[in-house]
């Protein structure tokens, strides 16, 4: 009687702890749900008097006036969506070869040494990253790069209004490489990391049947972890979008809308640093937060699309391709 009676308060007990458990957990989960939904809330609250006095015009107009209270998004928006598309251009396919190279073709007694200078990299304050891109990377650009773009690509149609200008070192090109030189450690670690995880097995059948190096990447590898490759570049785009003071130190902080990337511009993340603290008036001050409202959906659509398409390959693992 004795043992079945500790036997049912011990179940008792650890019943107790599991239900603990699974509501402290419950109330965790909800606590982010409730805590998405405020924000959510307080930008839309903060930007309403942005929305009533320009409606949808804020979108598409590229006015920022201050003096005059007129303001509108367009700019910013480019600017984000320029330098990030830049950014993840230029990032992919020098992220790949990094985690190729250490993955696949690196000798064992280099890869640690260099998978430790990628994590370092990521490590490195955004502002670090901006003054060295202000100071040094930029000149260098108008010394160089910009002026052949204009001599060379310039004058052609369609493209060539991407790149004429003045060689002024900073601008959204500049801010561009910026963002890919701070993302680069992020998809690259992350390549690695799921590269790694192929059984050899399957790399070593393909190389015993003849395949080259490429061959096993592009036709074992990539399939293997499609799923994680697209989630590290995901992860990238989601960096570049928001980030702020290495932008800020570069892309000129110019309200002035240009297709050129040569050209000075703004992004949502510029503004909001630099016109923040400064901002007067109910209207102004809304109009900043709108721009926050906007970047905040820009990064919901961005993560909503890559839950999907994740979602989409997960579900053709199983399939025969």
């Amino acid at each position: 009687m004795i043992t079945n009676s500790k036997s049912e308060s011990r179940e008792k007990y650890q019943a107790f702890i599991d239900a603990g458990f699974k509501h402290t957990t419950r109330f965790f989960a909800f606590a982010v749900l409730a805590l998405l939904a405020g924000i959510i809330a307080e930008l839309f609250i903060g930007a309403l008097p942005s929305i009533k006095a320009f409606g949808f015009g804020f979108f598409t107009s590229s006015d920022w006036d201050p003096v005059n209270v007129q303001f509108g998004s367009l700019v910013s928006v480019y600017g984000t969506l320029a330098t990030s598309l830049i950014a993840i251009l230029i990032g992919i396919p020098v992220s790949f070869g990094i985690a190729l190279y250490l993955t696949e073709i690196s000798p064992p007694w280099l890869k640690r040494p260099l998978g430790v200078a990628i994590e370092l990299l990521a490590g490195i304050p955004s502002i670090i990253y901006g003054m060295w891109g202000l100071f040094v990377f930029a000149p260098k650009l108008a010394d160089t790069l910009q002026p052949w773009l204009i001599d060379h690509l310039g004058p052609l149609p369609v493209i060539g209004v991407l790149f004429q200008g003045a060689p002024m070192g900073i601008g959204m090109l500049t801010a561009g490489i910026i963002l890919a030189i701070m993302i680069i450690p992020f998809i690259a670690s992350v390549m690695r990391d799921v590269f790694e995880i192929v059984p050899p097995t399957l790399k070593e059948s393909a190389y015993a049947v003849g395949c080259t190096t490429w061959e096993v990447v592009w036709h074992v590898v990539l399939p293997y972890t499609r799923i994680g490759v697209v989630g590290g570049v995901l992860l990238g785009l989601g960096r570049a979008l928001g980030e702020t003071m290495a932008v800020t130190f570069v892309i000129g902080n110019a309200q002035h809308l240009s297709f050129s990337l040569l050209d000075p511009g703004s992004s949502i993340a510029s503004t909001l640093a630099n016109e923040f603290n400064e901002a007067f008036g109910k209207v102004y001050t809304s109009a900043l937060i709108e721009l926050g409202l906007i970047m905040f959906l820009i990064t919901f659509v961005v993560l909503a699309f890559s839950k999907l398409l994740l979602y989409k390959l997960s579900k053709r693992e199983g399939e025969k391709s």
